[in-house]
């Protein structure tokens, strides 16, 4: 065999490799987007039933998170890939370390809910919940939309929505120190109310996270200690730099 021909086959195997790894992840996190719906359903429906099922199906995530790493670090022994590609690997390993801390989230969303279906659920059923919720579970289906395409200005918007989350997290904890103070018999809810809700900022910020990795793979520039309109600015710099 030609050195040529031997150097196309690694190549070869390299892309097939990875594909098949990143299917996985895409899989991965369908599941804990699946998931984190589920876990919303469930305290809206006040279903204990589904609550535990979401809670105890979070060793599946884990499970994922295991056998994907394991894969990646088997592609970096075997194929040794260059800079470019090593990035896309790293990417990986890094995404699906916070989509398994957003199943651990969701864990944490399930069992609140699942408890709090025994208790007389309130007539708007969970308003500011569905609110956030609904902000989350979009940025990570659109975060996982961004990695299947690696497509970094799409990533950057999804990013920028962590701010609105952010606000909207703030904004319900203000509110339930507010009914806490009216009404001591309130305290219990809107504690359990705050708990939920930090899960979904957190999840959030994994959904952001998911998203600067893309940046990363795509441009090789490291965005997750600096504003998203400096990680733009250096953006158009690199583009202006291709094209020159």
């Amino acid at each position: 065999m030609e050195p040529a021909d031997l150097g196309h086959h690694i190549s070869r195997r390299f892309n097939e490799d990875l594909e098949k790894v990143r299917t996985r992840v895409l899989q991965m996190g369908g599941f804990v987007e699946q998931q984190l719906q589920h876990a919303v359903t469930a305290l809206v429906e006040g279903d204990s039933r589904l609550g535990e099922e979401v809670a105890h199906a979070d060793h599946q995530v884990n499970q994922m998170e295991v056998s994907i790493d394991e894969e990646c670090g088997r592609i970096i022994a075997m194929r040794q890939p260059t800079a470019s590609d090593l990035r896309v690997v790293v990417a990986i390993i890094k995404t699906i370390t916070d989509l398994e801390r957003i199943g651990d989230e969701v864990e944490k969303i399930a069992m609140i809910a699942s408890r709090l279906a025994s208790t007389e659920q309130p007539s708007d059923k969970y308003r500011e919940v569905r609110h956030i919720a609904r902000l989350v579970t979009d940025m990570v289906h659109d975060a996982l939309h961004a990695f299947a395409r690696l497509n970094a200005e799409e990533a950057l918007e999804i990013a920028r929505r962590d701010r609105t989350v952010d606000e909207e997290y703030e904004a319900i904890q203000r509110q339930n120190m507010t009914y806490m103070m009216e009404d001591p018999r309130n305290i219990r809810r809107a504690l359990d109310i705050m708990w939920i809700v930090r899960s979904m900022e957190r999840i959030g910020d994994h959904a952001k996270n998911i998203c600067e990795y893309i940046v990363y793979t795509v441009y090789g520039k490291d965005i997750r200690h600096i504003s998203l309109e400096d990680a733009e600015a250096q953006i158009r710099a690199s583009a202006s730099d291709r094209n020159a």
